[in-house]
C-alpha cells in the first residue's frame, strides 16, 4: 500500500548543491520523496537522477526535472547523455509557488517516472537510461529542501499478470466498518473512463460506484438502489488521473462512509446510501485501465 509516512534513509535539511548516492538500487515501485520549499528570488532549480557523480566529465543524468520560474514558467525535463541533452520535454502545468512548500514524488515505474507535486499528478516520463546505473541524487539551483526521502517497497514488479477486463470478484469477507479494498492498475494512454463497483451480490444493488471520467475530467460516484440510479455526486478539489499514469486506489469502509484515496492521497467521502453493509460482498471493475493487483481485508 503506497504511504509517504513510512520513509527510509531520510535526509534532513541538506546543502544545496546537493548530490548523494542512492542508497539502493532503483527498481519499480520505489518513490523518492523530496520536502522543500521555494525561496522568493527563485529562477530556476533542478532534481537529478544521476549515472554516477563525476563532473569532468558530466555524469549521465537518467532524469531531469526542472522548475523554470522566469517569463513562462514551466518544467523541462530531459536526459543527459555523453555531456549531450536529448530533446526536451515540457510540462505548462506548473504547480510550484513562489514563498511556498512543497512535496515532489518521483515514482519509479518499469518503464517511466511518474512525478506528483502536493498530491497532484505532474507528468510521466520514460526512460532513456536503465534504472540499473542510477544511483545519485543530485538538487541545484535556489531552493531550500527540508527532507529527502525513500521508499524501496516494490509494488509493480515486471511481468506482473494483468486482469483481464471486466473483472468480477468475490471480497474475502463482507464490507462491514474498518474493512478496505485496494486497486492497483495503470490507466490506459487513450482512456476516457473506468468504474468500480461494489455491489451487494444478492439484490445487484450497486452500495458504490466509482467513475473517473478522464474526459470530462470528473470523478463520479452514486449508487444503483431498487433498479435506478440516485443523485451523482462530483465535487472534488484535484481530479487524481492522468492518461498513462499508474494508480493505488484504496477505499476504506467507515460507519457512515466510505473513504478513498489515490497514491497515498486522501480523495473524497461518500456518504452510505445503502446501509446493509455486510450485504455488499462483490467487487466490479471495468474501463480504460490495465488492471495489475486487488486486494481485501
Amino acid at each position: 500500500m503506497l504511504s509517504l509516512n513510512n520513509l527510509q534513509n531520510v535526509i534532513y535539511n541538506p546543502m544545496i548543491p546537493y548530490v548523494g548516492t542512492i542508497p539502493e538500487q532503483l527498481e519499480p515501485g520505489t518513490l523518492i520523496v523530496i520536502r522543500g520549499h521555494v525561496p522568493c528570488d527563485v529562477d530556476r532549480f533542478q532534481v537529478d537522477l544521476q549515472c554516477g557523480s563525476s563532473v569532468k566529465p558530466r555524469a549521465d543524468v537518467a532524469f531531469h526535472f526542472n522548475p523554470r520560474f522566469k517569463r513562462t514558467s514551466c518544467i523541462v525535463c530531459n536526459t543527459l547523455m555523453n555531456e549531450k541533452w536529448g530533446w526536451e520535454e515540457i510540462t505548462y502545468d506548473m504547480p510550484f509557488n513562489r514563498e511556498k512548500s512543497f512535496e515532489i514524488v518521483i515514482m519509479v515505474l518499469k518503464e517511466k517516472f511518474q512525478v506528483a507535486v502536493n498530491g497532484k499528478h505532474i507528468l510521466l516520463y520514460a526512460h532513456r537510461i536503465s534504472l540499473e546505473k542510477i544511483d545519485t541524487l543530485g538538487i541545484y539551483g535556489k531552493v531550500n529542501i527540508h527532507s529527502i526521502g525513500f521508499s524501496f517497497s516494490s509494488v509493480q514488479k515486471s511481468g506482473t499478470p494483468q486482469f483481464s477486463l471486466p473483472f468480477v470478484a468475490r471480497l474475502n469477507s463482507s464490507m462491514g466498518p474498518g474493512r478496505t479494498v485496494v486497486i492497483k492498475g495503470e490507466v490506459n494512454t487513450g482512456a476516457k473512463g473506468f468504474n468500480v463497483d461494489l455491489i451487494a451480490g444478492k439484490s445487484k444493488d450497486i452500495a458504490l460506484h466509482l467513475n473517473p471520467r478522464l474526459n470530462l475530467k470528473a470523478f463520479v460516484r452514486n449508487s444503483f438502489l431498487q433498479e435506478s440510479w440516485g443523485e451523482e455526486e462530483r465535487n472534488i478539489t484535484c481530479f487524481p488521473f492522468s492518461p498513462g499514469m499508474y494508480f493505488e486506489m484504496i477505499i476504506y469502509c467507515d460507519v457512515r462512509e466510505f473513504k478513498v484515496a489515490i497514491n497515498g492521497v486522501h480523495s473524497l467521502e461518500y456518504k452510505h446510501r445503502f446501509k446493509e453493509l455486510s450485504s455488499i460482498d462483490t467487487l466490479e471493475i471495468d474501463g480504460d485501465i490495465h488492471l495489475l493487483e486487488v486486494r481485501s481485508w
